[in-house]
Order: C-alpha cells, then structure tokens, then sequence
C-alpha cells in the first residue's frame, strides 16, 4: 500500500537511508574484490596472503549486504529485515571498536583504517536507525 503525506515521506527517509548505507558498502565490496593491493598496506598486510585477506573481507561485506535490498525496496513491509540491519550495523560497529580497543601501540595506519570503518559504520547506523524510528512512529497508527 502507497503511503502518503508524513508517513510516505518517512518511508522514502528510509528508503533512503538504507539505500545510501547500501551504496557506499558496495563500494568497498567492490573495490577490496577487484583491487585489494590498493588496501593490503592499510591493514599491514602484503602479497598474495593480503590480497586474498582484503578480498575476503570483501565477501564478507557482500554477505552482510545481502539484507538491505528488501529494506530498500519496501522498508514498511520488511521492517523485521531492517531491524536485521540495523543490527548487524551494530554488530560492525561494536566489534570493530572493539578490535581497534586491542590493537598494541605502534600500528596507527591499521588503527586509522579500522577508525574509518567505524566512523563510518557509526554514522550509517545513526543515520539509518534515525529513519527507521521516524518511519515507524510515522507508519504506526496509518496501516
């Protein structure tokens, strides 16, 4: 069903903001699949073990995005699916903070990559949680 007015407007909010998340995730995918030399040195890694280490963070990108086209096509139907994301965005965010929290001195290239991921994964999860709380108290009383 179509929404209109505020509701509608808060269903593209999240269309869109999911949609932005999505993106910019496969992005990397694809970068760290196709041309993972140009990122092994970020996480001190090299050679054919650094390759197949930053494509396989690659994959596993593609694994956790695999969630978001349903979101993105109908955020009021799937909204058990976006509360998915919005979890495994969580996830990212804890466990990558949680690595940077462990990393010893001395290797800031890493802990500045690992310090992107999670700027960005910060950002993504308030973005999208923000449009999904606003579609759901917009959508609440209108199905």
């Amino acid at each position: 069903m179509a929404r209109s007015g505020k509701a509608g407007a808060a269903v593209w909010a999240a269309r869109l903001a999911f949609l932005t998340v999505f993106v910019i995730n496969m992005m990397c995918v694809v970068q760290f699949v196709l041309w993972p030399g140009g990122y092994t040195g970020a996480y001190e890694l090299s050679g054919v073990p650094g390759d197949v280490a930053v494509r396989g963070i690659g994959i596993a990108f593609a694994m956790w995005n695999v969630t978001y086209p349903l979101v993105i096509f109908n955020p009021d139907r799937f909204r058990t699916v976006g509360w998915i994301v919005l979890a495994q965005q969580l996830v990212g965010l804890v466990g990558e903070s949680w690595i940077l929290s462990t990393l010893p001195a001395g290797h800031d290239l890493l802990a500045s990559s690992i310090l992107r991921f999670i700027v960005f994964d910060g950002a993504g999860l308030v973005l999208m949680a923000a449009a999904f709380f606003w579609m759901l108290a917009a959508t609440r009383h209108k199905a």
